[in-house]
């Protein structure tokens, strides 16, 4: 992934490679919630220790919304789906939840840059996906938005 961050921003169109935060890397969002209920910080890092590592396999790259994330697109395997899921039942009581990110919703992806217009998306997928990233999840981590901050929730620790 990093590849394909540094292939895009070398020609010019934007890049994750350009964002130099120490949480910035390659990452699947399963959920988004204002805080994490009572209990489920824990919940959560079972269930992470119990299903990683989860194979992936990319797909496409798309453009989300048309002038958006420039994205590669995730095959939604089963244990993906179901670890995605599963994820969202212990979230079940969480405030500020992302309707993006539920069930029959969740679009899995990697994000290659935040903001990319459409039209260059042919130019991207040229450049970006010249290889196709195989691997695995080996590890889950809450992000929280206000402090800048990651915390692990089991797997690999990082």
């Amino acid at each position: 992934m990093r590849a394909a961050w540094d292939r895009l921003a070398a020609i010019g169109l934007p890049s994750l490679a350009r964002n130099t935060h120490p949480t910035n890397r390659p990452h699947l969002t399963l959920a988004s919630v204002d805080a994490f209920p009572p209990g489920a910080r824990e919940r959560l890092t079972a269930l992470v220790d119990a299903a990683l590592p989860v194979e992936v396999r990319v797909d496409r790259i798309a453009v989300l919304d048309g002038s958006a994330p420039l994205v590669w697109l995730l095959h939604p395997s089963p244990e993906l789906t179901a670890l995605h899921a599963s994820v969202w039942d212990v979230l079940a009581e969480a405030e500020g939840r992302n309707p993006w990110h539920e069930p029959g919703r969740w679009l899995p992806h990697l994000s290659l840059a935040l903001r990319f217009r459409e039209a260059d998306r042919r130019l991207a997928r040229a450049v970006a996906g010249i290889d196709r990233p195989a691997g695995a999840f080996v590890a889950g981590r809450s992000y929280d938005g206000e402090t800048r901050t990651v915390s692990p929730l089991g797997g690999a620790r990082g």
